[in-house]
């Protein structure tokens, strides 16, 4: 079954693949819908990563972000999914994706997920 979400990013050749540098995003605009409610959920997703050879195309990370609007995840979930998606995309050398969730029902919650490439 092809993946709605992650056929949206777009890369671009990274110009200094010899030299590590972290690139730092922030995507303060970011909804889903909880899955046991259907009441949205707003959040800012932050995205660091150091790329390798390739990078992530800004307008299509927008496009991707965007395309969870309307879909039930669960905070945990959307979060770890998104940076499996950047990675399969980009192949970084390392990634860490934060979901910092608005407060709903008075909870609060922020999920973090990393990835470390293996060394060979």
């Amino acid at each position: 079954m092809a993946d709605k979400h992650y056929e949206i990013l777009e890369t671009f050749e990274n110009q200094y693949p010899g030299r590590e540098y972290e690139i730092d995003i922030s995507c303060p605009e970011f909804t889903c819908v909880c899955p046991k409610t259907g009441q949205p959920d707003f959040a800012v997703i932050n995205l660091k990563y150091v790329p390798d050879k390739l990078c992530i195309e800004l307008k299509s990370l927008k496009l991707y972000m965007f395309s969870y609007r309307d879909e039930g995840a669960f905070h945990e979930h959307v979060t770890n999914q998104i940076l499996d998606h950047i990675v399969k995309a980009c192949s970084p050398i390392r990634a860490e994706v934060t979901g910092d969730f608005n407060v709903r029902g008075g909870i609060k919650t922020i999920v973090r997920a990393k990835y470390c490439r293996d060394k060979d």
